[in-house]
């Protein structure tokens, strides 16, 4: 089942999402769910707060892009979260374009540590603690940030959210073209 993201404004992507345990109803379903939900946006991660859920799950995965043929192959790297935990930043903070499915057509740099220390369950509920680098540790960072209540575009200069401000309002809005479902928030603040 193919799951709307919801968008940049809606109050769950600013709540801190709570912990679940192996009893928490439908969990296979849910995770296969999200795999297909971030395949279908052209996502590399999603978190659970992304599909209007406030739970500590993430899921993340890499698929090949050819040029040639403009499409994806199947996933060479697929990771699940639950209650992931970083434990230790690690390495130097590096500057990366990030972008978000939630918040579509907007890429910034943002500067995040190299690698980190995570503690995490998989969906078989089998706990790992282990150092990770490169995407994974950039993804993971970006999609436990979700967990936490924030968005990418926090991390950014007060400049650059200034600059940005018209865009992210539009996104809040709904003016905003993607190949996959949105749910925008229509309440007045």
């Amino acid at each position: 089942m193919l799951y709307p993201i919801i968008g940049y404004g809606h109050p769950t992507l600013r709540k801190v999402a709570q912990p679940i345990d192996k009893n928490y109803p439908g969990l296979d379903q849910l995770i296969a769910d999200m795999y297909e939900t971030m395949y279908a946006a052209d996502g590399v991660g999603l978190a659970a707060p992304q599909i209007d859920l406030s739970i500590r799950l993430v899921v993340i995965g890499f698929r090949p892009y050819d040029e040639k043929t403009e499409t994806y192959g199947s996933p060479t790297e697929e990771h699940t979260l639950i209650n992931p935990e970083i434990l230790e930043y690690l390495g130097e903070k590096q500057y990366f374009n990030e972008g978000c499915l939630s918040i579509p057509d907007i890429h910034e740099d943002v500067l995040r540590p190299e690698g980190l220390r995570l503690r995490w369950y998989d969906e078989k509920w089998q706990l790992h603690e282990e150092e990770i680098h490169g995407m994974f540790a950039r993804v993971a960072q970006h999609e436990i940030d979700h967990l936490e209540g924030k968005v990418f575009t926090d991390r950014l200069s007060s400049i650059r959210k200034t600059m940005l401000k018209r865009r992210l309002n539009d996104v809040m809005s709904g003016k905003v073209r993607v190949h996959y479902r949105m749910k925008i928030n229509k309440t007045k603040k």
